[in-house]
């Protein structure tokens, strides 16, 4: 049984990849990187670090780590610059309710995000009451696809994995769920989460009826086993 629903933040709850694309593609156009929204879909769901390795890659430039983090804190500043413009309005629709609605079944509701801002954008959202536990990427050392950020938010709700649901819109994020013993909705192209036990478009067209259907489909997979 469900016990516990772990969140992801970029493109499941709000949309900040516009931003990180923003801040990602004014360093790109300093280091003179061709840099499209394409490339950025590489980007999404890796720590900042792993994401500047990825533009010089794109690039076919090298430079030190020493370099290389003083680039990405840049991108980073003009990030948060971005998102502390941020209105409450752009959560997601339906995603608030959802929150609560979860809370008052019972259900515990975490957020597990690589973005080391993650604690910023949900005060600007107003919703940080609704999450027992965040984690963020100040607080792992692996980013996803491994899957410490989400073993890591069960053991601070005190829930094992295998009773834990991630909410995942990207590749990545549904290997890392898998990896930590957890089922996974996906968000977004059934073509690209074919891997999560369920897709749905929008976070908000999250239902309880689904919630048990993905119970009942990894019951009727341990039968199979």
């Amino acid at each position: 049984m469900i016990k516990a629903i772990i969140f992801d933040l970029d493109g499941v709850i709000v949309d900040t990849a516009r931003y990180h694309f923003l801040a990602w593609k004014r360093l790109a156009d300093e280091l003179a990187i061709p840099f499209t929204e394409t490339d950025n879909e590489r980007l999404k769901g890796v720590s900042r670090m792993r994401s500047m390795e990825i533009l010089l890659e794109i690039g076919g430039i090298t430079m030190s780590e020493t370099e290389k983090e003083k680039l990405a804190n840049r991108k980073n500043t003009w990030f948060v610059d971005y998102v502390e413009r941020m209105l409450p309005e752009e959560i997601y629709p339906g995603v608030k309710p959802l929150l609560e609605k979860l809370r008052q079944r019972g259900i515990q509701v975490a957020l597990a995000s690589s973005s080391k801002n993650a604690k910023t954008v949900i005060q600007l959202l107003h919703i940080q009451e609704l999450f027992e536990v965040v984690v963020d990427g100040t607080m792992i050392v692996h980013s996803k696809p491994d899957p410490e950020i989400f073993l890591l938010a069960a053991m601070r709700l005190g829930i094992p994995p295998k009773e834990c649901l991630v909410v995942e819109d990207a590749e990545a994020g549904v290997e890392a769920a898998h990896a930590a013993g957890m089922r996974c909705l996906g968000i977004g192209s059934p073509e690209q989460l074919f891997k999560a036990e369920k897709v749905i478009s929008k976070t908000g067209d999250f239902t309880m009826e689904m919630l048990h259907e993905i119970e009942e489909k990894d019951k009727i997979g341990k039968l199979e086993d």
